[in-house]
């Protein structure tokens, strides 16, 4: 019955969601292990990715599912093609995510170059892309997802800036190039995270408009 199939869909995006939920909460959670050295906390982000990863051979399975037993034509054919891409850059994020964790116990507990200002922004930003590149698969607003693949520019500019900064800190003393050159990873891991997310944005237009449109300016 249709009515069972649209019940199908409609809890193949809650777990979509769910998926997205936890990955993004482990962004949040590998900086704050990162600023606090929490070692802690980052051994249990890469425990969890474990989670993660379980989630979205889950949800592959049902799409499979739904692709066998329903047969499912234009545009809910184009929503099970989007989650299968979606929860693949969700895994990816989620990958980074953990890998900022295994940084943080790699610096154990070396003394800080400096402050963590600009990495903590480029994760909240991060983060934010996600959630609202989300809200927009939910509610199919291609507009939304167009207008947040823009904002990967602050992402970069975040990314050159630290890269920059960090390149100074070894050039002025060779004893921290061990600490600054994975700090460079921490940065490179949320600048990629950001790329996944316009990814995710490409698929939500795709959903809607039936079109496969590439965001410049993603790599």
């Amino acid at each position: 019955m249709r009515t069972d199939y649209e019940r199908n869909l409609k809890q193949l995006q809650d777990k979509v969601l769910a998926m997205g939920s936890m990955v993004e909460k482990a962004i949040i959670l590998s900086m704050d292990s990162m600023k606090n050295r929490d070692a802690a906390l980052a051994n249990k982000i890469i425990e969890d990715d474990a989670m993660i990863n379980a989630k979205r051979f889950e949800i592959e399975e049902e799409c499979v599912h739904l692709i066998a037993t329903q047969a499912p034509m234009a545009r809910d054919l184009r929503i099970i093609v989007a989650v299968l891409n979606i929860i693949i850059d969700l895994e990816r994020i989620g990958d980074h995510a953990a890998g900022n964790a295994k940084i943080t116990i790699m610096l154990g507990d070396e003394p800080p170059l400096k402050p963590l200002i600009d990495l903590p922004r480029m994760t909240e930003k991060t983060a934010d892309m996600l959630h609202r590149a989300l809200d927009a698969f939910v509610r199919r607003d291609a507009e939304l997802a167009r207008a947040i693949t823009k904002e990967d520019d602050e992402v970069d500019a975040l990314y050159d800036q630290i890269f920059r900064e960090l390149l100074f800190f070894m050039a002025q003393d060779p004893k921290t190039v061990g600490r600054a050159t994975r700090l460079i990873w921490a940065a490179h891991n949320m600048e990629r995270s950001a790329d996944r997310v316009t990814n995710i944005c490409e698929r939500v237009v795709f959903v809607v408009t039936g079109r496969q449109e590439e965001i410049a300016g993603k790599y």
